[in-house]
């Protein structure tokens, strides 16, 4: 059991394809990976939405969901999230609503505002569609919302809609941000909030969260804000082979930012290909007790309730032994 001085943690997995292996070995490592998080004690284990990307085979989180909540005992399986502009508001309801009937209590629905890919693929996944906008966003959200049973929302004709015939529970929704904007969406609907650190960390998460607790208005379900934050981690058994299995993940960002999409590489070729050390592939690398150290100056820097581990790395079993040494140290 997790001290009392301590947040829950749980983890973000975005099943990374890498070099050399296929989309079914990155689907079948996030399992293992979902199966390692359970046993620990970790709260939830939420999959990624991204799309025409090499090195990211979740593409579809309620199809994820649905594999790794029955391969799963008691964690929560959620979406970290799903992109609502790409998707009708009706169709995500009824794949949630199903996922919840399935596996009452255990199902979270992130929701964010952003594409999850280039706006090529955006515009291939909405098609010619008038009704999946970004401009719409607000208004699918409360409808998504009034369809998973929040009463405070009248959407009018569509609360006739059932995404499933008799709803015994519900999924937990979150908002996810990396800006000011999700934090205000989810105090003015009174939604957990999701503050996505891991990739955002050029912008003042502070700000953000202090924008979300002044601005929260209580709901039936969150009567005071709930804020967690997601931060990329890697711990080994020394600081050196850290920063080494980092490696893959500096490659990552750095191809990102010039638009060289690849699978992951691995750590020996990322040695070789001369990104710089200090690229903040990941924002934590060290022992399992430097990491904890700076994970415990984030919660305390923040005031979150929860903390989400991201990491991209290349090998599944490397992502398992990390998670497996913080959780020593955390007190899992």
């Amino acid at each position: 059991m997790t001290p009392p001085d301590r947040v829950p943690l749980s983890v973000l997995d975005l099943a990374t394809v890498r070099e050399g292996h296929s989309s079914a070995d990155a689907l079948r490592g996030t399992i293992d990976i979902a199966r390692t998080a359970d046993e620990l004690g970790y709260q939830r284990f939420w999959v990624a939405e991204h799309h025409n990307m090499p090195a990211v085979a979740s593409t579809a989180p309620p199809v994820l969901m649905a594999s790794v909540a029955a391969q799963t005992a008691t964690i929560r399986v959620g979406s970290g999230g799903v992109m609502l502009p790409n998707h009708m508001p009706f169709v995500v309801a009824e794949q949630f609503a199903l996922l919840e009937a399935l596996h009452p209590g255990r199902i979270d629905l992130g929701i964010g505002r952003a594409p999850g890919t280039d706006q090529a693929t955006a515009a291939a996944l909405r098609g010619v569609s008038p009704y999946l906008t970004v401009e719409q966003f607000p208004e699918h959200l409360r409808t998504v919302l009034a369809l998973l049973g929040d009463d405070r929302i009248d959407v009018g004709p569509a609360a006739r809609l059932r995404p499933t015939p008799v709803a015994e529970s519900y999924p937990e929704v979150w908002m996810l941000g990396s800006s000011t904007y999700g934090a205000q969406v989810a105090a003015a609907l009174g939604l957990p909030f999701c503050y996505a650190y891991h990739f955002a960390t050029g912008t003042d998460v502070a700000a953000a969260l202090q924008l979300y607790r002044a601005g929260f208005q209580p709901s039936p379900r969150f009567p005071e804000p709930y804020a967690m934050v997601s931060a990329s981690v890697i711990a080994a058994e020394t600081t050196d082979e850290a920063h080494y299995l980092a490696g893959p993940s500096r490659v990552m960002l750095q191809s990102l930012r010039t638009g060289r999409l690849g699978p992951i590489v691995s750590p020996e070729r990322a040695a070789g290909m001369g990104v710089d050390e200090t690229f903040p592939g990941t924002q934590y690398a060290g022992t399992a007790e430097e990491v904890v150290a700076d994970l415990d100056a984030l919660v305390a820097r923040t005031g979150v309730q929860e903390l989400m581990l991201a990491g991209t790395v290349f090998d599944p079993a490397t992502r398992q032994e990390s998670l497996a040494r913080i959780a020593k140290v955390w007190g899992l």
